[in-house]
């Protein structure tokens, strides 16, 4: 369906691609990867034909339609969520204001529309009518929205719910190939799922920007590298790519070095014999051979990235934090009531839980940026606190440079070590100089995680600290606080980060916290979950096999059970697997046959309209279109969730 074949692009002496080829067919899923700069979101602006290369041709099937969303802000105007979310045509939104505003002036006529101009209400109908309003409505309730939100005006809300309200626009359309520019940076853990699980049975191809591994291993089929000025794919997901990379990677250099090694030899032998009589005519040949060789090209550099070590802290006291009978609530809404949370000397808790069960505000209580309603909060001998925003706006003064925000800390530094350290987060030159105002989210993660170098704490709270970094940031900030000695009390939903570094598990839901003492993988055992994401946000199966967080375990690691003990428990799995798959059949079956009775009714109904007497009442001909919107909405809310529970059936059977 698209076509990039020699794609050139320079700017002045840098090559930005050099041959560049790609093919994307219908159903793909490809995630798009390279280090920042490498030409990412250029390669997306070609295909949309907001730039052009400056050699090579992008050819589409015909009739292919596009969708396209930015990593950065999209605009909103005066239209509600709704509008915005079925903005398929200009047309549409103007056709349904105007059958809004009439059933708004005759509320008791809406059921006689034949009382509306026909022209609108068929025109209406031909684009998709209140059927496109369904799908709508249920997409935008995936990504997070509440009905209530609705018919607010998108530009009341904020720049992450305007572009989930871009994105819901974009799934409705349903474009023959969409292109998401790190679609998840502007969703919580719940909607990131939702959207994950839509994208598998997406009807089009994605070409996608992420530095979500996890997000990547789940959906994509193969992943395209933009290294060295080209396009290399590698089919399969993420972590797929990345082995096959390092042994490409491999091959690469040892090839380059056998033809180095061979090159210099015949050279050695020119060098010695051109002067020769008796030897030149064999050098003159060595040299013509050389020529002939096709040249590999050297292995090229470590891309630049993040290079730091968090500097050790002076050592704390054993008990680094205590909440104790803490309480508090956001007017009516209690989110904590009784709470104790303790925390000691070298563990790395990371918290996890359904949406809104208050994970980022126990971060706060422990950060002291919210302070206890009641309750007491205790820090232990010795500690010092940094704490490190989902928000980093909260963190950044945006008038600043970024120079004089990395000096503007509690520990005196000189302009010259802030620089070095800039230096290490790729503040290079005159990036220094920079507005914080006009930096990219990356960017402003990396600027934070400087402020905290630069004044290092010996507990260190981090809410998302992986969001807008690409991969290699990621995996410079896990090897950093892997070798962190200080404690470390941390939110993300990436699996990756949540794996190599936690040692606690702390599970929070409706107010109560409960403890496993052990990495992610013990957590994953004791509630068994479906997968190591869906795990982030349970809602508390398997909480009653932990230790409750009034009476934290003085050591972390869970003991090895013995061989009986392993027998006994894989046979307590079996019968549990057991008593699932019936339990999911029987789910599957009721859905199934509810299915089934309303395709059958859709189907007569579909039969009265087709019988022109139907049309003789109009009374009758409206009252069998809403039933068939309303079968037409259960069926779309239905079959999705079919697929999900007859997945989920196959992988238990």
């Amino acid at each position: 369906m698209l076509t990039l074949s020699g794609i050139r692009k320079a700017y002045g002496e840098r090559v930005l691609f050099a041959d560049a080829t790609l093919q994307v067919n219908r159903l793909d899923r490809i995630g798009l990867v390279g280090p920042n700069g490498a030409g990412k979101t250029t390669l997306f602006s070609f295909i949309l034909g907001l730039d052009t290369p400056d050699a090579g041709q992008i050819t589409f099937e015909r009739g292919v339609s596009l969708g396209y969303l930015p990593q950065e802000s999209a605009p909103a105007g005066d239209e509600t969520v709704i509008e915005l979310a079925t903005a398929v045509t200009p047309e549409y939104v103007k056709l349904r204001r105007i059958l809004k505003a009439w059933e708004a002036d005759h509320p008791l006529e809406a059921l006689h529309p034949e009382e509306i101009h026909d022209d609108v209400h068929d025109r209406f109908n031909q684009l998709g009518g209140y059927r496109l309003e369904a799908k709508a409505r249920q997409i935008l309730a995936g990504l997070g929205f509440r009905p209530g939100d609705l018919d607010r005006p998108a530009a009341e809300m904020s720049g992450g719910w305007v572009m989930r309200a871009h994105l819901g626009r974009l799934l409705t359309l349903e474009p023959d190939l969409l292109l998401l520019d790190e679609p998840t940076n502007h969703l919580d853990l719940e909607a990131l799922l939702w959207f994950q699980d839509y994208l598998k049975t997406y009807p089009g191809a994605i070409l996608i920007i992420s530095h979500d591994r996890e997000f990547l291993n789940q959906l994509v089929g193969s992943i395209v590298e933009i290294r060295q000025s080209r396009l290399w794919r590698y089919r399969g997901n993420y972590d797929d790519y990345l082995e096959q990379r390092e042994a490409q990677e491999q091959q690469l250099i040892a090839a380059w070095k056998h033809q180095e090694r061979e090159i210099a030899r015949l050279m050695e032998f020119v060098n010695r014999f051109r002067a020769k009589n008796t030897k030149a005519t064999q050098a003159q040949s060595k040299l013509k051979q050389i020529e002939r060789m096709e040249r590999i090209e050297a292995p090229a550099g470590e891309e630049a990235k993040i290079d730091f070590e968090f500097p050790q802290p002076p050592r704390s006291g054993q008990r680094v934090i205590k909440l104790e009978n803490v309480a508090h609530a956001y007017g009516d809404r209690v989110v904590y009531r009784g709470l104790n949370f303790e925390a000691e000397r070298g563990q790395r808790i990371v918290l996890v839980g359904p949406n809104g069960a208050g994970k980022s505000t126990l971060l706060k209580l422990l950060a002291g940026v919210l302070t206890p309603q009641s309750g007491t909060r205790a820090l232990g001998h010795n500690v010092k606190v940094g704490y490190y925003s989902q928000y980093r706006v909260d963190m950044l003064k945006p008038e600043r440079t970024v120079l004089e925000e990395a000096l503007d800390t509690p520990q005196l530094v000189g302009e010259q070590f802030a620089r070095t350290l800039l230096g290490c987060f790729l503040f290079r030159g005159d990036d220094v100089f920079k507005p914080v105002s006009v930096l990219s989210g990356g960017e402003k993660s990396r600027l934070a995680l400087v402020k905290l170098l630069l004044d290092p704490p010996n507990l260190l709270l981090m809410d998302e600290p992986t969001t807008h970094l690409d991969m290699s940031s990621i995996d410079a900030l896990t090897y950093a606080l892997d070798q962190f000695e200080g404690t470390l009390i941390f939110i993300s939903h990436d699996v990756y980060f949540i794996r190599v570094l936690a040692n606690h598990v702390v599970h929070i839901n409706a107010g109560r916290l409960t403890r496993y003492p052990g990495g992610y993988e013990y957590y994953l055992d004791k509630i068994k979950a479906e997968s190591a994401r869906a795990a982030l946000t349970a809602s508390g199966a398997g909480a009653a096999q932990a230790h409750d967080s009034a009476n934290p375990p003085s050591r972390p690691a869970p003991t090895t059970p013995s061989r009986k003990d392993q027998k006994r428990r894989e046979a307590e799995q079996r019968q549990a697997r057991s008593r699932e798959r019936r339990a999911q059949q029987e789910v599957v079956r009721r859905l199934e046959e509810e299915i089934a009775q309303l395709e059958v009714r859709h189907r007569e109904l579909v039969a009265e309209l087709e019988n022109p007497e139907t049309y003789h009442n109009s009374g009758q001909a409206v009252r069998i279109n809403r039933e068939l919107l309303d079968i037409q909405q259960r069926l779309t809310e239905l079959n999705p969730r079919w697929e999900q529970e007859a997945t989920r059936l196959e992988a238990l059977e």
